[in-house]
């Protein structure tokens, strides 16, 4: 097992032009563990997720990895040091095949096929030409293979069936790293299982705590 890692925004504000779409919030995911970022479109959640991986700047505040203020290591040397980033668009090589696109991450892709046996009859596919669901696949089996110590993905179960929807929440949830994911709503997957969940509205954390709490405030 890997050795515990965290990963902090602390009174974190991003700006897009004249709008700013992070109001100096905080926030921390902590690993080997899952942490959820839950919001509805232009909560900031997706804006959170980048600027933890480095691909949004901060215009205040700071990023905060074991301990360390990363805010101004870019996102490449954020990638070396083991931050693995799945966004949720153009998350695979289009022109290269399913096969060229995993052994980017490993020579060895035996054990993405394990996670997802869909993709082995597309092996020789281009990525550019596979269903929504079954990129999202691809994405994820990079992210698996290449054993980072931190994993953030945008929406991770997009376009997949609720079954393969269940199983790629499983294969997050028992990954060695720190993960973070940012989707809409809590995934039925997660019911029962331990996360910890922030809620973002407009900019702002509106709800910090496990999962089971998020569930009874909404019965």
């Amino acid at each position: 097992m890997t050795a515990r890692t965290t990963l902090s925004l602390r009174h974190a504000r991003v700006r897009y032009g004249p709008l700013e779409a992070l109001h100096g919030i905080t926030l921390t995911a902590a690993g080997p563990g899952l942490t959820v970022l839950l919001g509805r479109n232009g909560s900031g959640r997706t804006t959170a997720l980048r600027a933890l991986a480095g691909t949004v700047p901060l215009t205040g505040g700071c990023v905060v990895w074991d301990g360390v203020d990363v805010t101004r290591v870019p996102a490449y040397e954020r990638a070396r040091r083991g931050l693995c980033l799945v966004p949720e668009r153009r998350a695979v090589f289009g022109s290269l095949t399913v096969r060229e696109n995993l052994e980017l991450a490993a020579p060895a892709h035996g054990p993405a096929l394990d996670a997802f046996p869909q993709l082995a009859p597309l092996l020789d596919r281009r990525a550019g030409t596979l269903s929504g669901g079954e990129q999202r696949m691809l994405a994820l089996s990079r992210a698996l293979l290449a054993r980072a110590r931190v994993v953030l993905v945008d929406e991770p179960a997009q376009g997949m069936s609720p079954t393969v929807a269940a199983r790629t929440y499983e294969l997050l949830a028992e990954l060695d790293a720190c993960v973070v994911v940012a989707e809409q709503r809590l995934p039925p997957a997660l019911h029962g299982r331990t996360a910890i969940v922030y809620e973002l509205r407009r900019g702002a954390v509106v709800f910090g705590g496990e999962a089971a709490e998020l569930g009874r405030r909404r019965a």
